[in-house]
């Protein structure tokens, strides 16, 4: 079994396990020489062989515990064939919803616009030490993936005014997003995926109807991850109650924000809990950094815990300090 595993499904606390949110990406020079010749994003995820070699550079350089499946959340509405394009120095942007095209795509349609992600998944999973290490796939929580395909741009601090409406549009898409989910899951676990993430990057966006918008289709999802029988992560993003919602929507780990009070979380969440430390201490200097990720460890010491960021990994970041991560982690005694 590997580090994580035993971490999450045997409530190991000795393993000392680490990997990091956004681990394949730009603060690395081997990835930005290859970004530099694949301009277009959307492309360079479907591309299956770069996407596979993307995903094993951070393993190759600092030996994770888990490799993550270099792809996006949004591959979800492109999959739907709602245009998705990234802008340099803005983020995505999606294109107009047509409800009527979404009817009409089945599972074979879809999974055949996203294949090339399932080939990386399962190209990757032949290079990686599957006694030693994970092949993390993820998704997007239905309240994200909602957020997206009906604001068409990142929300950033607050939603369109007139989001919530159309009642009619907002049932349809979640019952929508909840099927396809669950496919893009099974796709991935059946590829060679061991652990499923879901990333909630806009839970703590919403003030009202937590339990409809997010407990609830969350909770559908980690149902049918644990059904395939590997673990599954949640990361409700910003959310205001982590007790409410480990307990609610049962993941079988819970991924935690650096805005929230580590030790709270140790007292609250009695399932294996991952991340917290905050990406901006990554840019500050070695002893800062030593004494931060030494709190986090302190803290859960006697708890299931995975080393992870609150957040993913800044560009900026330096590799040395990546380094400096990773032995502080794995010498913790």
């Amino acid at each position: 079994m590997t580090p994580i595993q035993k971490c999450i499904v045997e409530k190991s606390t000795s393993t000392n396990c680490v990997w990091l949110m956004r681990q394949a990406g730009r603060y690395l020079p081997e990835f930005r020489e290859i970004r530099k010749q694949n301009p277009d994003f959307i492309k360079l995820c479907l591309s299956e062989n770069l996407a596979s070699e993307i995903t094993m550079q951070p393993i190759e350089r600092f030996n994770f515990d888990a490799a993550i499946i270099f792809s996006d959340i949004l591959m979800l509405p492109y999959g739907l064939t709602q245009k998705v394009e990234f802008e340099k120095n803005f983020g995505p942007k999606l294109g107009e919803l047509d409800l009527d095209k979404f009817r009409n795509i089945d599972e074979v349609d879809f999974s055949f616009r996203l294949n090339s992600v399932y080939k990386a998944i399962n190209i990757t999973s032949k290079k990686i030490n599957k006694t030693d290490k994970d092949l993390i796939g993820f998704v997007g929580a239905p309240w994200t993936i909602l957020v997206y395909m009906i604001n068409k741009i990142s929300p950033k601090k607050k939603l369109s005014e007139d989001f919530f409406k159309d009642d009619f549009l907002i049932n349809r898409l979640l019952q929508i997003i909840d099927k396809f989910l669950k496919i893009h899951i099974k796709n991935q676990v059946e590829a060679g995926a061991t652990i499923i993430q879901i990333f909630d990057s806009w839970a703590g966006l919403l003030e009202n109807n937590i339990p409809e918008y997010i407990y609830i289709p969350t909770l559908s999802l980690v149902e049918y991850v644990k059904s395939l029988g590997v673990p599954v992560i949640c990361f409700p993003r910003g959310i205001k109650d982590y007790k409410n919602f480990c307990e609610i929507v049962k993941p079988d780990a819970v991924n935690i924000d650096y805005n929230v009070d580590p030790k709270k979380i140790l007292k609250d969440i009695k399932i294996p809990v991952q991340g917290g430390l905050n990406p901006e201490i990554l840019l500050t200097d070695k002893s800062n950094l030593e004494k931060e990720i030494k709190y986090y460890l302190n803290t859960f010491k006697d708890h299931p815990y995975i080393f992870n960021l609150g957040h993913g990994i800044k560009p900026e970041t330096k590799i040395e300090m990546v380094d400096i991560l990773v032995n502080t982690v794995r010498e913790f005694k």
